[in-house]
C-alpha cells in the first residue's frame, strides 16, 4: 500500500430513515426504500402547492438542534442554516468515534443552498446568522469546535462531499492537517417537478441502470467522514474502517452535449486518474458505487466511461455495480459521501447491498464488466471504488480499500475496567449511560478494555459516571442502575478503539415559523 494511504477511522451521519450510520447500514442490507411519499397534509404544513413530485428523502427532526452543547443562543439557532446546525452535530460525533487528536484538524464540507433562508427568512425580513451562507459551513464547525487545521468550502453540486474527501485527503497526504473531517450536507423539501428527460422521476424513486430510469428525487442528509494518514492511525490504536488507496478530480470541460450534461471522456479521465493513484487496474476492483443518477443518458454514459477505464480483457459480470440514490434517492451536497460511507461499510463487511428498483436492464447501457446484484452479494475483492458528479462537470472518484489486517492479540485479561460516561446534563448523562447499556448487551463480542479505552479517549463533561466492572454483562448491570462496587485500585485501559454510541444531543426545536 502507498505512503499516501489515508484511513477512515470515524464516520458519522443522519441519513433518511435512519439516524446513525448503524442504522443506516442495516437498512441497505434490508433493502429498505427511504424515499418518503408526502400526504397532502404535510405538503400543506411545507406551503407546497400542486404539480412538484410529491417524494423525496427525508429526515426526521431537521428543525431540532442541541443549541446549549454547542454554546449558541436560541436566538441564533433559530437564524442558523439548519444545514449548518445539522453538519455541526455529526462533525462532533465523527470526531468522537475517531478518538482524541494532538494535531492540526481540517475541515472541508459542502452544502446545499440555504432554502431555509430562500423559502422561510427572505419574506419575514429576518435577521440572519453570522455566517449564514454555505462558504462559511466548515469555519462554523472550527469556531464552534476549537479546531485550527485548514477549514475549506466545497461547492460543486451533487459531488461536493466527494470533491471535500479528495481535499481533505490531499491536504493530509501534503501534510497540511493531522486528522480531517469532510462531508457533506443538504436540506430539501419537496419542490422538485418532473419533467421528460430531467433529472427528477414522477414517482420520486430513483431505477438506477434500469429501463424504467426517469431521475431520482432530491431528499435530505448529512454524512461526515474522520480522516487520518495510515500510518499515524495505527500507531495510536485508532479503529481503520477502511483505506483510501487513491482518488481524483476532473471536469468534463467542453467534450459533451451541454453545461449540465455529462461528459463520457471526462468522467473515464477521473476514474483512469484515481486507479492510477492507487497503482491498480480494473481487476483489482469488486464494486463500484455509482453515481447513478437513474436517468437513461446518465446512467448509460457513467458505465461505458467506467468501462472504458477500467480497460479491456475483464470477465463478464465480475464487478459489482450500484447506486445509495436507490435506496435515499439523490442528497445533493451529502450524496458523495453518503455514496463512500456505503462502500467503506461494504469493504469493512464483504458484502455489496442489494440495488432497489432494478427489474429490466437498461437497453441504452452494456454492462461489460459489470452487473448489478438485486440481493445482498459478497465481496470477494475487498475494493470498491466510488463516483459522485457534479451538475457543471466537477466529477470526483475514490478506490476504498479493506483496512489492513490487525496483530492477533491475546484475550482481554481478567481484571477491573473502568467505564467512563460523561455529559453537559443530568439527563443527557442517563441516556448516554442507558445507550452504552444496549449497545453493550447487542455487541456480545466487544471486549471490554477496548470499550474502556475508548470511553477514556473521549472528553470529560461536567455529569460523570464510573462503572467499575470486571465483564460485560456486569457493566450493564452498573450501567442500567445496579449497585456499583467500590473504586479498585488498579483499573485497567489498555485497549483498541471502538465504535461505541456518540453523545445523546438533547435536541429542542429552533425554527422560525414558531417565533411571533
Amino acid at each position: 500500500m502507498g505512503g499516501d494511504a489515508i484511513a477512515v477511522v470515524g464516520m458519522a451521519g443522519r441519513f433518511p430513515g435512519a439516524p446513525d450510520v448503524a442504522s443506516f447500514w442495516r437498512g441497505l442490507l434490508a433493502g429498505v426504500d427511504a424515499v418518503h411519499d408526502y400526504t397532502a397534509d404535510e405538503l400543506r404544513a411545507l406551503g407546497i402547492g400542486e404539480g412538484y413530485v410529491p417524494a423525496g428523502g427525508r429526515l426526521d427532526g431537521v428543525a431540532d438542534f442541541d443549541a446549549a452543547f454547542f454554546g449558541i443562543s436560541p436566538e441564533e439557532a433559530v437564524a442558523m442554516d439548519p444545514q449548518h446546525r445539522l453538519f455541526l452535530e455529526q462533525a462532533w460525533l465523527a470526531l468522537e468515534d475517531a478518538g482524541p487528536s494532538d494535531g492540526l484538524v481540517g475541515v472541508f464540507a459542502g452544502s446545499a443552498i440555504n432554502r431555509y433562508f430562500l423559502l422561510r427568512q427572505f419574506d419575514r425580513d429576518a435577521d440572519l446568522a453570522p455566517g449564514w451562507s454555505a462558504d462559511y459551513l466548515p469555519s462554523q464547525v472550527a469556531y464552534r469546535l476549537d479546531l485550527t487545521g485548514p477549514a475549506v468550502a466545497v461547492q460543486t453540486a451533487c459531488s461536493s462531499s466527494l470533491v471535500a474527501v479528495c481535499t481533505a485527503a490531499t491536504a493530509l497526504a501534503d501534510y497540511r492537517c493531522d486528522l480531517a473531517l469532510a462531508g457533506g450536507v443538504s436540506v430539501m423539501e419537496p419542490r422538485f417537478r418532473h419533467t421528460p428527460g430531467g433529472l427528477v422521476s414522477p414517482d420520486g424513486r430513483c431505477r438506477a441502470f434500469d429501463a424504467a430510469g426517469e431521475g431520482a428525487a432530491y431528499g435530505s442528509g448529512v454524512a461526515v467522514l474522520a480522516l487520518k494518514r495510515l500510518e499515524d492511525a495505527e500507531e495510536a490504536g485508532d479503529q481503520v474502517y477502511a483505506v483510501l488507496r487513491g482518488w481524483a478530480v476532473g471536469n468534463d470541460g467542453a467534450t459533451r452535449a451541454g453545461f449540465s450534461a455529462p461528459g463520457l471522456k471526462g468522467q473515464a479521465q477521473v476514474v483512469a486518474e484515481a486507479l492510477a493513484s492507487a497503482e491498480l487496474d480494473g481487476a483489482g476492483i469488486g464494486y463500484v458505487e455509482a453515481h447513478g443518477s437513474g436517468t437513461l443518458a446518465g446512467d448509460a454514459i457513467e458505465v461505458a466511461a467506467l468501462s472504458q477505464a477500467f480497460g479491456p480483457g475483464l470477465a463478464p459480470a465480475s464487478c459489482a455495480l450500484g447506486s445509495v440514490k436507490t435506496n435515499v434517492g439523490n442528497l445533493d451536497a451529502a450524496a458523495g459521501a453518503v455514496g463512500l460511507i456505503k462502500a467503506v461499510l461494504a469493504v469493512r463487511h464483504g458484502v455489496v447491498p442489494q440495488n432497489l428498483h432494478f427489474d429490466e436492464p437498461s437497453p441504452e447501457i452494456d454492462f461489460g464488466p459489470f452487473f448489478v446484484p438485486v440481493k445482498n452479494h459478497p465481496l470477494e475483492v475487498r475494493r470498491a471504488g466510488v463516483s459522485s458528479f457534479g451538475l457543471g462537470g466537477t466529477n470526483a472518484h475514490v478506490i476504498v480499500e479493506s483496512a489492513p489486517p490487525q496483530e492477533p492479540r491475546e484475550p482481554c485479561a481478567p481484571g477491573w475496567q473502568a467505564l467512563q460516561v460523561s455529559a453537559r446534563t443530568p439527563e443527557a448523562l442517563e441516556e448516554a449511560k442507558a445507550r452504552l447499556a444496549d449497545h453493550l448487551e447487542s455487541e456480545p463480542g466487544l471486549r471490554l478494555d477496548d470499550v474502556a479505552f475508548t470511553l477514556a479517549g473521549r472528553r470529560a463533561f461536567t455529569h460523570r459516571f464510573v462503572a467499575w466492572c470486571r465483564d460485560v454483562e456486569e457493566a450493564i448491570g452498573v450501567l442500567r442502575g445496579a449497585e456499583s462496587v467500590p473504586q479498585p485500585p488498579e483499573p485497567r485501559a489498555a485497549g483498541r478503539r471502538v465504535s461505541l454510541p456518540g453523545y445523546p444531543f438533547q435536541r429542542q426545536r429552533y425554527w422560525i415559523e414558531d417565533r411571533p
